[in-house]
């Protein structure tokens, strides 16, 4: 970050904060892919979709502004996916998305995660080297999970 008294702080979900999670990754998904039909309905009832589910979301906060999102989905017990990670581009390059992985890292344990599995596309190469740095590994894809994925990752945790 540049010379400036300000810090990003990572916060949980709160129903004051559900919108974020929808315009952050509408902001993304606009520019690079298009939404499809999961992404609508994950996005627009996250406490539904996610939280009552058994995940998380996760929020960056500069300034008083949420400029991130992440999210664990449950898929079973110790399994979980993440997802709907996106960063605004007013903060690209503060480190926002290492930030949301460090934290996603430091509640694994506490959380009983095992593994973690995400779904991306080849063409996001800043993400796929975050992801790598963070101990992804590309595994097999299986289809139909979202049309703009051509790559999946999973990290083993412990």
């Amino acid at each position: 970050m540049s010379n400036t008294d300000q810090k990003i702080t990572i916060i949980p979900f709160t129903t004051e904060l559900k919108d974020a999670i929808k315009i952050l990754n509408y902001e993304w998904l606009e520019r690079y892919f298009r939404i499809e039909p999961k992404d609508e309905r994950v996005l627009s009832n996250p406490q539904e979709e996610i939280i009552d589910k058994g995940g998380l979301i996760f929020y960056a906060q500069y300034n008083q502004a949420i400029v991130g999102t992440v999210s664990l989905l449950k898929i079973d017990d110790g399994l979980f996916e993440l997802t709907k990670m996106a960063v605004t581009d007013s903060v690209q390059g503060l480190g926002v998305g290492a930030l949301l992985l460090h934290h996603i890292d430091s509640i694994t344990f506490e959380n009983n995660i095992k593994k973690l599995i995400l779904y991306s596309n080849r063409t996001l190469l800043p993400a796929l080297h975050l992801y790598r740095k963070f101990g992804f590994k590309e595994v097999d894809l299986e289809p139909g999970i979202y049309d703009r994925a051509d790559i999946k990752m999973e990290k083993e945790i412990g």
